[in-house]
């Protein structure tokens, strides 16, 4: 069977591609879609979209309830399967692992996508339910740790808007902030989130590239009881990062020496790095 199959009425399998995907990224957020959604978010012509639809139900692509659609489990299986043979996400795996182990703390590992960071896994426990992040989900960059430990060295951090959206009533909402906060991740390469993005929650995290670049980021995330931000938390997020990322350029997998020696936190971070460092403490 061909693409082509799908919609008899376009021209070419470019244009039925073009069609999938404009299907396929109508679903973008949470729920499920009628019909006429589809339609009015597509621009897609009604019996156009319904033949489409019903084609994508069959090779489980969506998923039909009634008069609902859904995404389906073959994008699920696809997409699990697309995260798990990234080389990034190979290399970071053992070791996101190993600093939740060390830190008690959820671990997300990221990437910037346009201004919103996608989060490419999350490790935790009991935790992992109280702060509302999905592997795959999106945030606002400014808003998170993550998202401004990338953006501190990217070239495209600053913003034509005169004001950033907010998560909470702590989030940074104008460029001049941003640029304040990027200068000093850059130059202590750490990021904070004191609940900038989730009210009572924060993170630290640290970039993960070459020197003067970042790809992705790796964080530490609870409670603000639980966190510090200071060397504490900001020595095992930086030294997984600087792990991920030897992984990465070995094409190994390894688990950072310096965090086996780490203290899981009992009660709030009390963790000590292996190796002693000049401390992180700026407001």
């Amino acid at each position: 069977m061909t693409v082509n199959a799908l919609t008899p009425d376009s021209a070419t399998p470019s244009a039925v591609i073009d069609r999938v995907s404009l299907v396929l990224e109508a679903f973008e957020g949470p729920g499920r879609l009628t019909l006429a959604q589809i339609v009015r978010r597509t621009g897609l012509p009604r019996s156009s979209a319904h033949r489409m639809l019903e084609r994508l139900v069959q090779l489980r692509w969506l998923r039909r309830s009634g008069r609902d659609y859904e995404l389906g489990m073959r994008l699920v299986e696809l997409g699990s399967l697309a995260v798990h043979q990234d080389r990034l996400h190979r290399a970071a795996t053992p070791l996101l692992h190993e600093l939740h182990r060390a830190t008690g703390l959820v671990v997300h590992l990221a990437v910037l996508q346009g201004t919103d960071v996608v989060y490419m896994d999350k490790v935790g426990d009991r935790l992992t339910a109280a702060i509302p992040t999905r592997v795959g989900g999106r945030q606002p960059a400014h808003c998170t740790a993550v998202g401004k430990a990338i953006l501190a060295y990217s070239a495209n951090r600053a913003s034509n808007e005169d004001t950033l959206p907010r998560k909470t009533k702590y989030s940074i909402n104008s460029p001049a902030q941003l640029n304040a906060e990027m200068a000093k991740v850059h130059a202590h390469g750490v990021a904070f989130d004191r609940e900038e993005s989730l009210a009572g929650f924060g993170c630290v995290a640290a970039p993960i590239g070459s020197l003067g670049e970042a790809v992705a980021a790796v964080s530490v995330c609870g409670p603000m009881s639980r966190m510090t931000f200071d060397q504490r938390l900001a020595a095992p997020v930086r030294m997984t990062a600087m792990n991920i990322w030897r992984n990465v350029d070995d094409g190994v997998q390894r688990v950072a020496p310096t965090l086996q020696q780490v203290r899981p936190l009992r009660g709030g971070p009390t963790a000590r790095p292996a190796t002693n460092g000049a401390g992180l403490q700026f407001a």
